[in-house]
């Protein structure tokens, strides 16, 4: 573990995140800092890896990206053009790891040949944990400056060394070199993969600690762990929306001590699953106009407000309102319920309403939702991770969950807590009405 030099952090230079809201609820970043990832199965860590690595790369700053679980080709593929970039190096541990040495992967190294612009250093023999951190710590030591570092993953040394106590290991040696080298670390983890042990002594390790989940049906983060900095935000779930890089922050406007339109009205467009070009066409300006009002670099005029407004089908208020009930709000009429999108669905085989505004803070989502006659979905309505039920009001379905059928009518409810349907038809020749429920929270 590395030494106690000071209380606080006083002395080390900051490094971004690439996200300001984040480096916030941190308390900023440090070099030196081990961070530690733990997400979900999923890609939760992805957006997050990809600010910081755009941050370090426009900073000119060298960057090295240790990959176990993908292979170069995949990896140049999820940098995109970042990968261009002189400053950056893939250190590959997959090919000869997980890959097997296996002529598919093999052949990524002959394109191009000398013209090939990626950096990415093949290491021979990943399957001993010190053969790669003598590769580490050798392309370090070509490399002048701060190196940020990207490892990916501490789950993929656990499967390819064949147990937790080599990944453990290998961990608390590296973690104390990088933080005397100057350096910062993310380090990705699936955290249902390892065992409470590990997870333990990596943390007591590691100078910060993030969390990544579903909470209340929503993405999420929680800092488990700021060591040396006097964070406000640690242990709480920090709900947020990614639109693809960009990410934001349920609670940013408070975040940042002041009203943030930008962030409003973009919060509103992701939840109602609108494009920043989808809202422009709408809205009568350019894409680009969308892109500078969401990061408040210029204002939209009142007219052009009200037409977002009307555009997003919520009240202009609703830009300016904060989360919660109004006080005594108690009833909602049905005139002023907002159209939401439906996952993959037409909106001429279903539409539906948001029963209570966007800015409520509410434990439920609740929606009407209307199915035309003789309309067959072929997916469930949203990519939800969290119980939901149903009330057929009106009309007759047949859902399907795993290839089984069910029948469903007017007054029947429906309860699910796992599986999702496959399929949704409504045989009938009158539409179907359904109330849907997700819940927001877990048991």
């Amino acid at each position: 573990m590395p030494p106690a030099k000071t209380t606080t952090n006083a002395g080390r230079k900051r490094v971004s995140s690439g996200i300001p809201e984040l480096d916030t609820f941190l308390g900023d970043l440090y070099i030196g800092d081990n961070v530690l990832w733990y997400e979900d199965a999923g890609s939760f860590s992805s957006v997050f890896c990809l600010n910081f690595i755009r941050e370090s790369l426009a900073e000119k700053k060298p960057l090295i990206y240790v990959t176990f679980d993908r292979s170069p080709k995949n990896v140049v593929s999820f940098l995109g053009p970042l990968a261009e970039s002189q400053n950056l190096t893939i250190l590959d541990c997959f090919t000869n790891g997980k890959g097997d040495g296996s002529e598919v992967f093999e052949k990524f190294y002959e394109k191009d040949g000398a013209l090939w612009p990626y950096h990415v250093i093949k290491v021979n023999d990943p399957a001993t944990p010190s053969n790669v951190g003598e590769a580490i710590y050798g392309l370090h030591g070509n490399l002048s400056g701060e190196v940020h570092f990207i490892l990916d993953s501490l789950t993929g040394m656990q499967s390819l060394w064949g147990g937790e106590e080599h990944a453990l290991a290998f961990y608390a040696k590296t973690c104390p070199r990088l933080y005397e080298l100057d350096t910062i670390a993310y380090w990705l983890i699936e955290k249902k993969a390892h065992s409470s042990r590990l997870k333990a002594n990596i943390n007591k390790i590691a100078q910060v600690a993030i969390d990544l989940s579903v909470y209340r049906g929503k993405s999420s983060l929680k800092i488990l762990k700021a060591e040396k900095r006097n964070s406000k935000y640690l242990n709480e779930h920090h709900r947020f929306l990614c639109d693809n890089i960009d990410i934001v922050f349920e609670s940013q406007g408070q975040i940042q001590g002041k009203f943030d339109l930008g962030a409003k009205i973009k919060n509103i467009r992701l939840t109602r699953g609108i494009s920043q070009k989808h809202l422009a066409d709408l809205t009568g300006v350019t894409p680009s106009t969308i892109s500078q009002v969401e990061k408040n670099l210029i204002y939209p005029s009142l007219p052009a407000l009200f037409r977002m407004a009307e555009s997003l089908a919520v009240e202009v208020g609703a830009f300016f309102r904060g989360h919660g009930l109004e006080e005594n709000m108690y009833v909602y009429p049905a005139e002023g319920r907002s159209p939401t999108s439906l996952t993959n669905i037409s909106a001429n085989d279903a539409e539906a309403q948001l029963l209570l505004p966007l800015d409520v803070n509410s434990p439920i989502e609740a929606v009407m939702i209307r199915i035309q006659p003789g309309k067959k979905l072929s997916t469930h309505f949203f990519a939800h991770k969290g119980e939901e039920f149903g009330y057929l009001l009106a009309g007759r379905l047949e859902m399907t969950i795993d290839q089984r059928s069910y029948e469903v009518n007017a007054g029947d409810t429906i309860f699910l807590n796992k599986n999702i349907p496959g399929q949704w038809y409504n045989r009938a020749e009158t539409p179907a009405e359904l109330l849907w429920i997700k819940m927001m929270t877990s048991r």
